[in-house]
């Protein structure tokens, strides 16, 4: 079939098999060039599929050449109907690996459940017997607590007062005024519940329990803080709170570590394109302004970037990991210096539809926006007929 981008608001409802696998094989040559990393040899990667998640799988096969397994839940083609993106990319990564003679398998499920936590810890002790990293990058919108039954979704909303600021739709290029009602409710509570730290405990508890955790064994879950601009509708919002959850999280997992030496992290990173972060008001407008000044500075970087850059200068160092005085790892130093932010307060004031194509960088939001579908690659032929029934052939 030949596959277009289909959008329906934020979302593409389409992917491109063919741009996907262009998307990990430059990732993949991405850390080739930077050289090897001393770190981690057997990993697993919880919400392996996407964005710092897929990054993190990529960097540990071959920046270090890790044995991968990758849990994520994603959506498989059915005939004239393309996967999510994830799909295509896991197969991407898996096809790569193992043509490098590199242990990839994955599992496709509710990460969330108990069973998927079952059949990961049945495959470790299998296939690997122990590992020493273990990255938590799960993105979903709701959870089914494996315990209370319980069906939670998260909310995006401020707390306490309505919020009010611009915002873009990166498709038209328009600049308009966006208010979003305060949360009711348990909306804090069920956010917390998804976004939080307390499913990465329990899978670190699961693997502790099993002995699947090498001696000095690292896990590392991701978080965002972001600029003042953002912070009534982010870090000050629903979601702050759980990424506070989170945070206080990693404290929690490594007192439960002790006796094996393990260590639990929060990296902070920077502000991409995401399918998530597109829905969020305020938000685009504010990466494509950011985009514009660090580009302009030479230090944008997309996930790869920014998790090559973890691991390498953060997590393997042969020295401490250096933290902030919350304990955080920061690799998103670059985005939060003062002249930048300065910066991007700035242009914000300024922005309106008229100017946004020159003070800010709408067309790489958009191109980025693509890019996570698979469209918009060079050297891929979209006109040519794609077979879009592809499969994942370490699905365990």
């Amino acid at each position: 079939m030949i596959i277009e981008p289909r959008m329906r608001g934020f979302i593409c409802l389409t992917a491109h098999p063919k741009g996907c696998e262009q998307n990990v094989k430059n990732q993949i040559e991405y850390i080739k060039s930077k050289g090897a990393i001393e770190g981690a040899k057997k990993v697993l990667v919880i919400g392996a599929s996407t964005g710092f998640g897929l990054a993190s799988r990529i960097t540990s096969a071959f920046g270090s050449g890790a044995a991968t397994i990758g849990v994520f839940f994603e959506k498989p083609p059915l005939e004239g109907k393309t996967a999510s993106p994830g799909w295509y990319n896991s197969a991407a990564f898996e096809n790569e690996a193992h043509k490098a003679g590199l242990y990839a398998k994955s599992i496709n499920g509710d990460a969330f459940s108990n069973e998927v936590k079952q059949q990961t810890l049945d495959l470790i002790k299998k296939d690997l017997g122990q590992v020493d990293l273990v990255i938590y990058s799960l993105a979903s919108p709701v959870r089914l607590h494996p315990v209370t039954g319980v069906l939670h979704r998260s909310v995006l909303k401020p707390i306490g007062s309505t919020f009010t600021n611009k915002t873009v739709d990166f498709h038209s290029g328009k600049v308009s005024e966006v208010s979003i009602e305060p949360c009711s409710g348990d909306d804090i509570e069920n956010t917390i519940a998804v976004m939080g730290g307390e499913d990465w405990a329990m899978w670190i508890d699961a693997l502790k329990a099993e002995n699947l955790l090498a001696p000095g064994a690292t896990t590392v879950a991701y978080s965002y803080i972001g600029p003042s601009l953002t912070e009534a509708v982010y870090r000050k919002g629903t979601i702050g709170r759980a990424k506070d959850h989170l945070e206080a999280t990693a404290f929690t997992i490594t007192d439960s570590l002790e006796d094996i030496n393990g260590k639990a992290y929060v990296s902070v990173n920077k502000a991409l394109v995401t399918q998530a972060s597109s829905a969020i008001p305020v938000i685009p407008l504010y990466i494509s302004l950011l985009y514009k000044i660090m580009k302009e500075e030479g230090i944008h970087e997309g996930c790869i970037e920014q998790i090559q850059r973890l691991y390498q200068q953060r997590l393997y160092t042969g020295s401490d990991v250096p933290t902030d005085e919350k304990g955080r790892i920061r690799i998103d130093d670059w985005e939060m210096r003062a002249d930048v932010q300065e910066k991007v307060a700035k242009l914000w004031e300024q922005a309106v539809t008229e100017n946004l194509e020159e003070i800010g960088d709408l067309e790489g939001y958009r191109k980025d926006f693509y890019n996570l579908f698979g469209f918009d690659f060079e050297g891929v032929d979209y006109k040519a007929d794609t077979n879009e029934m592809v499969n994942v052939s370490s699905i365990a």
